[in-house]
């Protein structure tokens, strides 16, 4: 028998290592699947788009907000792997009848590190989580030199639409943005994803910078139009949102996207 403590502070047991995985965050599937234990992934979400060929081998039990319990049930998960954000407490206490439930409340890059290293020790993959932190922490210090001397954006990033709603300050993605040199305007507002009135955009911090995320919302040209006229002529940029929010080996690929994604910033209008 073995004890874990989730990152919301939950103690699971388990008897043994663990060789039927459920796992409801996109983010975490992605991870999982990069610590070698494909085999052992029983469940996902229909949001578990990468790798693509999951979706077409591995049952899939639901959404983040809303899984198909017996489904789930019928698997027969040695555990199932949550989030705090993902995932409501409801969902989570409910699952906690069919199998242990260890949940990430992930906000800063530590805690990812951190969720990494722990499946590495619930899995029995500890070497392969060492060298995947290894690659991570290195594409951070590289990113960091890159940003040396760059000077700060005011910016706002947009997440949905009716309503508007942006990234706040206690967010993976504020986190994220801080390596890029992004001041987020609305990162004192209440709330890790607060509605905002865009009319007021101008007062409220006068962005330079609006960045647009590819998710959850889809937004196209004509939103970036609307959005634009309520600025002192701040760039407009779409970019992709996993790489500003999926914690985990998506890390990997996160920063040599932000390279280019400066360069396309620094581009005359």
């Amino acid at each position: 028998m073995k004890t874990y403590t989730d990152q919301t502070g939950h103690t699971i047991t388990l008897p043994e290592t663990p060789k039927r995985i459920v796992s409801l965050v996109p983010s975490q599937t992605e991870l999982l699947y990069d610590l070698g234990l494909e085999d052992s992934l029983v469940g996902i979400t229909k949001f578990c788009v990468h790798p693509y060929h999951l979706k077409s081998v591995k049952k899939i039990v639901g959404g983040t907000k809303k899984v198909h319990y017996e489904k789930i049930r019928l698997l027969q998960p040695d555990i199932i792997i949550a989030n705090k954000e993902e995932n409501t407490e409801e969902i989570v206490n409910n699952l906690r009848e069919i199998a242990p439930v260890w949940t990430s409340d992930i906000i800063t890059i530590q805690d990812s590190l951190d969720m990494i290293s722990e499946f590495g020790k619930i899995f029995a993959v500890r070497t392969a989580a060492a060298q995947l932190t290894d690659r991570i922490n290195f594409a951070i210090t590289d990113f960091k030199k890159f940003m040396a001397g760059k000077g700060w954006l005011r910016m706002v990033y947009f997440i949905w639409k009716e309503p508007y709603m942006v990234a706040g300050k206690e967010t993976f993605i504020n986190e994220m943005m801080q390596l890029n040199h992004f001041t987020n305007i609305y990162e004192n507002r209440e709330g890790r994803y607060p509605e905002v009135i865009v009319q007021k955009m101008r007062i409220q911090g006068d962005p330079e910078l609006l960045l647009l995320s590819s998710e959850p919302y889809p937004f196209k040209d004509e939103d970036a139009f609307e959005l634009g006229r309520h600025t002192h002529h701040a760039k407009t940029v779409f970019v992709d949102g996993e790489m500003f929010s999926w914690y985990g080996s998506r890390m990997v690929k996160a920063f040599a996207y932000f390279k280019q994604l400066q360069d396309r910033i620094e581009e005359p209008a």
